[in-house]
């Protein structure tokens, strides 16, 4: 992990219409490393997350990728920014009736001149990262659900992005497979140097992964603790955060 930031989130303030969600955040996210966004139910986590991939504009603040900001990129240099990102989504948002190969084809054809060959053997190299190399001809449906998240990451590194965004990648997954999830997350970092920043609840997880985390909370609009994870599990004097931490009621 470098000590170079590669996101950095400068007086953060997001919402809906005229519901204010989250005012003045600020953190950084360093290069390589596996970065958490957790708190409660409501807390944010994942409207923070569509204003950190461009989903939704900023009320105020910027959000810095590499030195470059997201919300005020026009053409093509937008384009340029949203190619060193990939985003994984909770419902891994694979395309039903395209096999996982095509999947991940669609983003090399949207932002590379790359003939239809090349595409595919860039698919299948990313499907055998995550050890799908055998499934590239399967539909989604065909799959099981830890597998389609895999996919999903698969397709979010068709780019070779710095940075990997996943929300709630261990969602609806089965104590083993999470820990498959977690162990490949690990591996491409380890392997690549990719960043990730993950939303999620999922303590264990957490724990197997997390360099550092944030925790948002829903009244103060914001950041209540910012650490290593088992540092704010054992030290962390705020009782929400203990709560939280070691799940008590």
């Amino acid at each position: 992990m470098s000590e170079e930031s590669v996101i950095e989130v400068q007086d953060l303030s997001a919402g809906y219409g005229e519901t204010v969600i989250l005012e003045n955040v600020n953190f950084t996210v360093k290069r390589g490393e596996i970065f958490g966004i957790l708190g409660g139910s409501g807390c944010g986590k994942s409207t923070l997350l569509k204003h950190l991939i461009g989903l939704l504009p900023l009320r105020g603040g910027k959000v810095l990728i590499d030195g470059r900001e997201l919300a005020t990129a026009h053409g093509e240099e937008r384009q340029k920014i949203l190619r060193h990102i990939g985003v994984g989504y909770q419902s891994s948002a694979l395309f039903g009736s395209m096999t996982l190969a095509e999947n991940i084809t669609l983003p090399l054809e949207e932002f590379t001149d790359l003939p239809a060959a090349a595409r595919e053997a860039i698919a299948w190299t990313k499907l055998k990262l995550v050890s799908l190399e055998n499934y590239g001809g399967h539909l989604p449906a065909e799959i099981s659900g830890g597998m389609q998240k895999r996919a999903a990451i698969a397709r979010a590194m068709a780019l070779d992005p710095a940075v990997l965004f996943l929300d709630e990648p261990s969602a609806g997954l089965d104590p083993v497979t999470s820990a498959e999830l977690d162990a490949l997350i690990l591996k491409l970092r380890d392997s690549l140097g990719v960043t990730f920043v993950i939303v999620t609840h999922e303590l264990a997880s957490i724990y197997a992964v997390a360099d550092r985390v944030i925790m948002l909370d829903k009244q103060k609009k914001g950041i209540i603790a910012e650490g290593r994870p088992q540092d704010l599990r054992d030290e962390s004097q705020d009782p929400f955060v203990r709560k939280f931490f070691h799940r008590e009621a």
